[in-house]
């Protein structure tokens, strides 16, 4: 998948490209220097299990992103998620890989309760967060993410992705990182399970 224009409209176009095309600065402006995003570093389901989320320096975890996404190198044959422009200004992320790509998810119950799946079966992919930066949300940016994800696992051999989203809007910035059900559902993915009562399983098959 090669950078391309997802949405244009009267006042702005939205472009959305695989994070080895985007800069490093530009990652890093999406993600901020204040906030969740800005602390987590999209690092929450990459750590290992015996890795102490709390005691890891933010640094540490930038470094990992920057690793995990081949910023800047457009040439890279891996990435881990899609960053988003809106007006060539950069706005948005979505994490999606290979769903082993994510220690964290091996050991959540969310993926796996009433539900016999390979947890080391590569062809599924999975997101694991989507957001937009403060000032550009409630403009369907999320959703445009989603749909691009779709896309690019698909064009990358993928036979399945799934997402692990929020049921309700009532929840804190370190919940929805995870998005919310809905968007999901206008992105074209159905509901598998309900494993807890703010947490559902969602899935697209190819």
């Amino acid at each position: 998948m090669d950078s391309r224009v997802v949405c244009v409209t009267e006042a702005s176009t939205l472009t959305v490209r695989p994070a080895n095309e985007a800069s490093c600065n530009d990652l890093q402006t999406v993600f901020g220097t204040r906030g969740q995003a800005a602390r987590c570093q999209c690092q929450r389901y990459k750590l290992l299990p015996r890795e102490n989320f709390a005691e890891q320096p933010v640094e540490e975890r930038a470094s990992r992103l920057r690793e995990q996404t081949e910023c800047g190198d457009p040439d890279a044959p891996t990435t881990s998620g899609l960053v988003a422009y809106l007006d060539g200004e950069p706005v948005g992320w979505c994490a999606v890989q290979p769903r082993p790509e994510f220690p964290g998810l091996r050991h959540s119950q969310v993926p796996w309760a009433g539900r016999e799946e390979d947890r080391e079966d590569t062809s599924v992919w999975a997101i694991t967060c989507v957001f937009a930066r403060a000032h550009f949300r409630k403009q369907g940016l999320a959703t445009e993410l989603i749909r691009e994800a779709v896309d690019f696992a698909r064009a990358r051999g993928a036979a399945a992705l799934e997402a692990y989203p929020m049921t309700t809007k009532a929840a804190i910035d370190e919940e929805l990182h995870v998005g919310t059900i809905g968007t999901y559902l206008e992105a074209g993915f159905r509901e598998v399970t309900r494993p807890t009562l703010r947490r559902a399983v969602v899935r697209i098959d190819f």
